[in-house]
């Protein structure tokens, strides 16, 4: 992780920590602050606009007993595995592979069924996600849409770590592929969301009754996805 240094030049704060770190010089910042960011399993130095990269280092170091305790209490990365029961669009579904099977990734009765290796079976389930996530969500997003009385352009799937769901004010619409794993009061109030972002772009009063409009179970969906955005966030 680079940084300008008041000279002008660039010092990789990162290479002299020897650890993978996210550096944010902020002219906010009135001293040096750690976090970790649990999402992207990164901690996360903030430095006031001139402080000296030396300073920056010595402040890593010294607490680095402590980025190394923090990031081994973070849950680890999950990978989809045989055998394993996921919600896909609110159904449940289990995970089976078999290597000999012809026809690539495919649903059957509550089965989805993995071709391959088993050192791609994560992809290839992550890929069908996404695909079967993009057709799914624009038809979903297209009819709430349609109710609003808003165009709705196109809508994209995301591998994001940060955002659920974004709108554009050319009335695309963004999505993080992750959400086609929630239950489906969780799905019906993203749509809501980002559709609503349709008329209003912003997050006021009318906005959210907007939301509710389209939505009117949106507080359950919107409450269970602060509590537990992290279990999907387990997915990398």
């Amino acid at each position: 992780m680079k940084i300008t240094l008041l000279t002008g030049k660039t010092f990789d704060i990162q290479e002299a920590l020897g650890f993978e770190i996210k550096v944010i010089k902020s002219p906010r910042a009135k001293r040096m602050t750690l976090r970790i960011d649990s999402k992207e399993h990164l901690p996360v130095l903030t430095i006031p606009e001139r402080c000296s990269a030396k300073k920056a280092v010595a402040f890593a170091k010294e607490h680095q007993d402590w980025i190394e305790r923090s990031l081994a209490r973070l849950p680890q990365t999950k990978k989809f595995e045989d055998g394993e029961q996921i919600s896909l669009f609110g159904q449940n579904i289990s995970i089976c592979h078999n290597p000999k099977l012809r026809g690539g990734t495919f649903l059957d009765n509550n089965i989805l069924n993995v071709s391959g290796d088993a050192e791609f079976l994560h992809r290839r389930v992550k890929d069908y996600i996404k695909e079967q996530a993009k057709t799914e969500f624009y038809k979903r997003s297209k009819l709430l849409a349609e109710k609003l009385g808003y165009p709705l352009h196109d809508v994209s799937i995301k591998d994001t770590k940060s955002r659920w769901g974004s709108c554009s004010s050319l009335h695309n619409i963004n999505y993080n592929w992750r959400i086609a794993l929630a239950p489906e009061n969780v799905i019906n109030y993203l749509m809501a969301h980002e559709v609503a972002h349709l008329k209003h772009q912003d997050h006021s009063r009318a906005f959210w009754r907007c939301v509710r409009e389209l939505y009117p179970e949106a507080e359950t969906g919107k409450v269970w996805l602060r509590l537990h955005s992290k279990e999907l966030y387990l997915y990398e």
